[in-house]
């Protein structure tokens, strides 16, 4: 399969019938453009302001008040969007008053729970009640150390109801990883559970929080969710007690007391990765997470009150805030906690056929782990309802999407989206109205003035450049936290290239209007000064049947970069002389003479951080014998040592 191949277009039917086409044609209406996508978005980011007004109004969200202005100021660090605008992200989550199923909850033992949009409120009313009863208050952070389970979106929407700041990692962070973060932002509160479960072993998270407690005194009461054991041992524990204890204070919940807050109030605090440094803090506001999110889901997801999401994640990466967020539509959010594979690789198929999934979200890991195993999801399981399945950590290769479409199902709207923790949100994603092609994620964001860029800063179509937006939009961070005079927060984005927001991808812009991500900017190779994106390498190489997992760096010699290619190979297969020569030759009909790797080494494994993202940072600094930084960033860190003194 080529790239850029046509693999699925939605029927007509499909195309009148989604959300998209309904505005579309309700704004073409209303604003006088032409009725198709390009003029669309084209409109969307001319009339920035306009449009951002109409996804207000479309999004549904209680505002108490509103002055009716949109934005105020210029320019990416001098906009301010909806001034004027009083609202609560929480009230929009949960503004659904009825007995549908709002959150089904499954761990890898199978054990099941549901919650109704009335569950949900009455346990966030509790939660909300105690945490005002013991002194908290708007602006304070309240933390989880928390699985993916239903307590985690209680506690949440719980803090964010009365204007605290939520924050939260998984509990597969060791404790300098919790430290470098929660350590950061004082919290008052920490929510965690007494440990998880991960591929059948049990793993107790008690000692872990002591020492936790222990390092950060601003902690006042820590809350114990059982999820190994029925009664937790508390001992050692600072101002500890259980989550029923701490709810059932409560037993019958008065209505939701929601603070109506200025649009850009905190919400969230994000982090970035920390694989190069002390993770940066990224705040997130009420008004920007709650209308970007709404647009994603109702008009590029067409997501519906009758749908039910499931996206494999932790609660300590940005998609676990994507997902609860569908909450507003009034969707069904399914969580899941656990390892993906166990206690088979067919779980979360499984798990989709019991559920009724429409909307399935994982990641290209995932796929590549489906597409080695050999299974066939959509003859093994009734996938009937499964219409959109998004994808997002790393670009999808075409072998990705020829998979997807041969295994799982012809009929689907298979979105590869991409953005980041920095925006909560995406610059490129899928499109209920388009067609979908191999390799290529179908369009820009709606609202989202993105380019890419080439080295004299031209905006370039057909051609590998910087992805910059170029335009002010409502998720744009509030800042940073700790970073009074905002120095912080314009060196991330803003110093490289100015006046535009440099989002550190390597893209090209196709001109029917896709985009294919070719990796990281700082991970990008330069053999005789010419750019190579590692993604341009790994979409052949890993397309080897012998090939499980590679990843490739750059290293530094005589003034020139050596490409170096580490493999992992299935079981029984050893890298010799006649891979090598397959592998390489290969990449040089695949690509270029250029991509072919001066190295190519075999591996056991691959570093990947905690939310399932390739490292090349990582194994660069050991190939060239410099420190890496925050190893508790990653899943597996003792892979590192693998690449010490091969190449």
């Amino acid at each position: 399969m080529n790239l850029g191949e046509l693999l699925w277009a939605p029927s007509p039917s499909r195309v009148e019938a989604s959300q998209m086409h309904a505005f579309m044609r309700a704004m073409s209406a209303k604003h006088g453009f032409a009725a198709d996508w390009a003029s669309l978005h084209r409109w969307s980011v001319e009339r920035r302001e306009v449009f951002w007004r109409e996804m207000l109004a479309l999004s549904g969200a209680p505002l108490p008040m509103d002055d009716g202005r949109t934005v105020v100021g210029e320019g990416l660090l001098g906009t301010r969007w909806f001034p004027g605008v009083l609202l609560n992200y929480a009230a929009h989550l949960m503004r659904h008053r009825d007995d549908r199923p709002a959150i089904v909850a499954e761990d890898e033992r199978g054990r099941t729970r549901r919650l109704t949009h009335h569950d949900v409120r009455a346990a966030a009313s509790r939660c909300a009640q105690h945490l005002l009863r013991i002194g908290l208050d708007e602006g304070d952070r309240v933390v989880g150390f928390v699985p993916n389970i239903p307590e985690a979106v209680i506690a949440m929407l719980a803090a964010s109801s009365r204007g605290m700041i939520w924050s939260s990692c998984s509990p597969d962070f060791g404790i300098q990883g919790v430290l470098d973060r929660f350590g950061q932002i004082a919290p008052r509160v920490l929510f965690a559970a007494d440990g998880y479960t991960y591929n059948g072993k049990p793993i107790d998270c008690l000692n872990r929080l002591r020492a936790i407690v222990e390092k950060i005194p601003s902690i006042e009461k820590v809350i114990v969710i059982p999820f190994l054991n029925e009664h937790p041992d508390l001992s050692g524990l600072r101002n500890a007690e259980t989550w029923a204890s701490f709810v059932d204070d409560y037993p019958q919940p008065e209505e939701v007391a929601y603070r109506s807050i200025p649009f850009d109030h905190p919400l969230f605090i994000m982090y970035s990765s920390g694989t190069t440094g002390i993770p940066k803090c990224i705040v997130h506001g009420h008004g920007g997470t709650m209308l970007q999110h709404a647009k994603e889901h109702i008009l590029h997801c067409d997501l519906r009150r009758d749908d039910v999401m499931m996206y494999f994640t932790t609660c300590g990466w940005m998609m676990w805030n994507w997902l609860v967020s569908a909450l507003g539509v009034g969707s069904t959010i399914v969580l899941y906690e656990g390892s993906p594979t166990h206690p088979g690789i067919r779980h979360l198929w499984e798990l989709a056929e019991r559920t009724g999934i429409t909307v399935f979200g994982t990641s290209p890991k995932f796929i590549a782990a489906c597409e080695n195993a050999g299974i066939h999801p959509g003859r093994e399981h009734d996938l009937s309802k499964l219409r959109c399945l998004l994808s997002t950590g790393s670009p999808l290769t075409v072998e990705n999407f020829a998979w997807v479409y041969e295994n799982v199902k012809a009929d689907l709207q298979l979105s590869s989206i991409s953005g980041g923790t920095d925006i909560i949100s995406c610059f490129v994603l899928g499109n209920p109205i388009l067609p979908v092609h191999a390799g290529e994620i179908q369009c820009k964001g709606l609202g989202m003035d993105v380019h890419a860029y080439d080295e004299d800063r031209r905006s370039v179509v057909g051609r590998k450049g910087e992805l910059v937006c170029a335009s002010s939009f409502p998720s744009q961070p509030v800042g940073f936290w700790n970073d009074p005079d905002g120095s912080k927060y314009r060196k991330a984005y803003f110093e490289d290239i100015p006046g535009v927001w440099r989002h550190g991808d390597y893209i090209e812009f196709t001109p029917r209007g896709g985009a294919i991500i070719y990796g990281r900017s700082d991970a990008t190779l330069n053999p005789g000064g010419v750019r190579i994106g590692t993604a341009e390498i790994y979409r052949i190489v890993e397309a080897l049947d012998e090939v499980t997992d590679s990843i490739v760096v750059g290293k530094d010699v005589d003034g020139d970069v050596d490409v170096c290619l580490f493999v992992v190979l299935r079981p029984g297969v050893t890298l010799d002389a006649a891979l090598e020569k397959r592998i390489r030759d290969r990449i040089a009909a695949g690509a270029t003479r250029r991509h072919v790797p001066k190295h190519i080494r075999q591996v056991p494994a691959i570093p990947y951080t905690i939310s399932g993202k390739k490292v090349e940072l990582a194994v660069r600094n050991v190939i060239h014998d410099l420190e890496v930084k925050n190893k508790d960033a990653l899943s597996n860190p003792e892979s590192l040592e693998h690449f010490r003194g091969l190449v």
